[in-house]
C-alpha cells in the first residue's frame, strides 16, 4: 500500500487499486495526477492471489483498476478517466476531455480505437501459437498505430499532445499507459513498437508524456517491465 503522488485535490476520498506494471492501472493514475488529484494507492500482488476488497470492489471482471470513491468503486480505465472529469471537473485546471461535445466524440473514438484496434492485436500476439499468427497481429497492431500517428498530426495542431493544447488530454492519458510497456517491448524484443522511420510524431509524443511530473513514478523503468517479462514466461 502506497500513497499516490496526485496533488491536494480529492480530499482523501479516492482510493485506487491496481499493480505498478499495469498500463490500464497507469493511465488512470496519469489522470489523477494531472488532475492534481490525491489518492491512496493500494497495490494487488502480480501473478498472486485477488486480495477480498477487489473481488468485492469488481465482482464483475475481478481485475484493476478500481477506483474507490467515497468506498464506491467505478472500474475499467476509461471509465475511471472520464469519471474524473466529471466528480472534479476542472480539477488541475482543465478536463482531459473537451468541453466541445463533437471533439468530445472525437476523443472518445480513438481512445476506443487505441484499445480495440491496437492494443488488442499486440496484447493477442504474445500468446499466439506460430509465427505466422504473431506476425499477422503485429501486423494488425502497425497499421492501427499508423492511424494513430495520422490521427495525431490532425488533432494535436501543431501542439505536443492530442489535445491541441501545450497539456495532455482523454487520448494521450489512453495512449500513454502503454509507453511503458512499448517501450519494454521494444528492449525485450529489439523491435521498437513506435519507431521514427513509420510513427515519428508518436515517438517524439512518447517522449514528451514520459518526461511529465504526473509520469514520475507511474510509467515504470524498462528493465523492471523486461524483469517482470522473463519472470512471467518462465512460471
Amino acid at each position: 500500500m502506497a500513497a499516490g503522488a496526485g496533488g491536494d485535490g480529492g480530499g482523501g476520498e479516492l482510493k485506487l487499486l491496481g499493480t505498478w506494471a499495469s498500463p490500464f492501472v497507469q493511465r488512470v493514475r496519469l489522470a489523477l495526477n494531472l488532475k492534481g488529484l490525491a489518492y491512496e494507492f493500494i497495490e494487488e500482488e502480480i501473478g498472486g492471489g485477488k486480495s477480498e476488497l477487489l473481488l468485492a470492489s469488481n465482482p464483475v471482471h475481478k481485475k484493476v483498476p478500481i477506483l474507490l470513491h467515497r468506498g464506491n468503486p467505478i472500474c475499467e480505465s476509461q471509465v475511471i478517466v472520464q469519471y474524473l472529469d466529471d466528480a472534479f471537473p476542472g480539477a488541475g485546471g482543465a478536463d482531459l476531455l473537451p468541453s466541445d461535445p463533437h471533439a468530445r466524440a472525437v476523443a472518445r473514438f480513438w481512445a476506443a480505437y487505441i484499445d480495440a484496434e491496437f492494443f488488442a492485436p499486440w496484447n493477442r500476439s504474445f500468446y499466439t501459437a506460430s509465427e505466422e499468427e504473431k506476425a499477422a497481429e503485429m501486423g494488425r497492431a502497425a497499421a492501427a498505430l499508423a492511424a494513430i500517428e495520422g490521427a495525431f498530426a490532425e488533432l494535436s495542431k501543431g501542439e505536443g499532445f492530442f489535445s491541441g493544447e501545450g497539456r495532455p488530454g482523454f487520448v494521450d492519458v489512453v495512449l500513454g499507459g502503454f509507453v511503458g510497456s512499448m517501450r519494454a517491448y521494444g528492449a525485450a524484443v529489439g523491435v521498437e513498437v513506435l519507431d521514427a522511420g513509420r510513427t515519428p510524431l508518436l515517438v517524439a509524443w512518447a517522449e514528451r508524456v514520459a518526461a511529465l511530473d504526473a509520469a514520475r513514478g507511474v510509467i515504470p523503468d524498462v528493465e523492471r517491465v523486461v524483469e517482470l517479462s522473463r519472470y512471467a514466461r518462465k512460471k
